[in-house]
């Protein structure tokens, strides 16, 4: 029927060849009367065809991809901050219960500060978690080791005044007692901080000195008696300095909270973003007999008798964390429905052509994701995300995977 109604077309009169002017083509003449309807006919097949040979394309294309590039308005999602804590202590442990310092320091390191570490110095795996230092600002408890000599006591107190302390501050100042000459010092070992201590969770166990040698790296002797300290931040906004913000040391717990909020028991200076715990030399002497030793001259290594003090006591240990504030960039990868379909994996074929290794898989492709890696605009390998299980993937199967950079 077409080809005899294109022929009996082909034959009529041309436009201004044996045609009238203003005449028209007469279609039930030639027999084509159902031309309207043959015509979208034809051009709907060919709609189907181009649509059809789109997809075809598509699939082919989607099959074969390695790369699929972000759209940066919907798939990343840049500068997204968490703050994130974790515990202080070697291998992630939020309290320490070992205390250790080293036989191997030398005494000019002894009279200045000592390491504390969490197992024996020798073990495998042993590390410094902080460091206790003793400071007088007039060098008193300390050996002058002749008149040109700097006592020891005098440089750690003027160490920890110039890093702590505003410019014109001349002694630390404590809500126990005042100005104080006098200072015990608890050092976190820097690469455990990261980038502060968490105000609020930490507690520092003390016991209370029976008797002691005058100088502390001898015979110290304890009671029973333990207190315990931990910052004043859960009632305190801290005060803001050079050195960050501030916080009272207090007499409490973690779990309790501080001690006669009404009325409590000042003990000396936190400084978070320093890891720096500055105890009252004379509110450690008032209520845990330390007997700081405040001779002249005077070789007393007081530091030692705060490590035998925490190293000594029951309360069950030094807990402490840090704190860190992670940015991340969350980079979403939409897998859809025909799209990798198909691995690269030798194992994924068989045969000199090609053939796939499972028969099923001929007319229904299946893969496993197991790794997603992000490329700069040169394919050049920047980054590699592993997921916890495979993924399987095929026709009828989609996938959203959420790959989270932090730095």
């Amino acid at each position: 029927m077409k080809r005899n109604f294109i022929y009996k077309l082909k034959k009529y009169p041309k436009h201004g060849i044996g045609r009238s002017p203003g005449s028209s083509i007469n279609l039930e003449d030639i027999g084509g009367g159902d031309v309207s309807s043959q015509v979208q006919a034809l051009a709907e097949q060919l709609a189907d065809q181009m649509v059809s040979d789109q997809t075809a394309a598509t699939t082919i294309s989607n099959m074969g991809k390695t790369f699929s590039v972000f759209n940066q308005a919907e798939d990343v999602v840049k500068n997204q901050t968490e703050l994130v804590t974790a515990g202080l202590w070697s291998d992630n442990q939020g309290t320490l219960t070992t205390h250790f310092s080293s036989s191997t320091e030398t005494l000019d390191q002894i009279r200045h500060y000592v390491d504390i570490y969490q197992k024996d110095p020798s073990a495998t795996g042993s590390a410094v978690q902080y460091a206790l230092a003793y400071g007088h600002a007039l060098g008193s408890g300390s050996s002058e080791l002749g008149s040109l000599a700097n006592p020891a006591s005098k440089a750690t107190y003027g160490q920890y005044k110039q890093l702590l302390l505003e410019k014109s501050a001349t002694r630390f100042v404590t809500a126990g007692s005042g100005s104080t000459d006098s200072i015990y010092v608890v050092n976190i070992q820097r690469n455990r901080m990261k980038e502060q201590l968490d105000a609020g969770n930490w507690e520092l166990p003390l016991a209370t000195i029976n008797s002691r040698a005058s100088n502390a790296t001898g015979s110290v002797t304890l009671t029973t008696g333990t207190y315990t300290l931990i910052d004043d931040s859960s009632v305190n906004v801290g005060t803001n300095g050079e050195s960050g913000i501030v916080y009272n040391i207090v007499s409490g717990s973690i779990d309790g909270g501080i001690y006669n909020t009404a009325d409590p028991v000042y003990y000396g200076l936190f400084y978070p973003k320093h890891g720096a715990l500055v105890l009252d030399g004379k509110m450690l002497d008032q209520q845990l007999a330390f007997d700081t030793n405040t001779s002249s001259d005077s070789e007393g290594n007081n530091h030692y008798a705060l490590f035998h003090s925490i190293s000594g006591s029951s309360a069950g240990g030094f807990d402490a964390r840090n704190q860190e504030t992670v940015t991340s960039t969350n980079y979403f990868v939409r897998i859809k429905n025909g799209m990798f379909n198909f691995s690269n994996n030798p194992s994924y074929i068989t045969g000199s052509v090609g053939q796939l290794a499972q028969s099923t898989f001929v007319g229904a492709p299946k893969s496993y994701i197991t790794t997603v890696g992000l490329y700069n605009d040169k394919q050049e390998l920047l980054a590699v995300a592993k997921l916890s299980k495979p993924l399987l993937k095929s026709f009828s199967r989609e996938a959203l995977v959420r790959v989270k950079l932090d730095f």
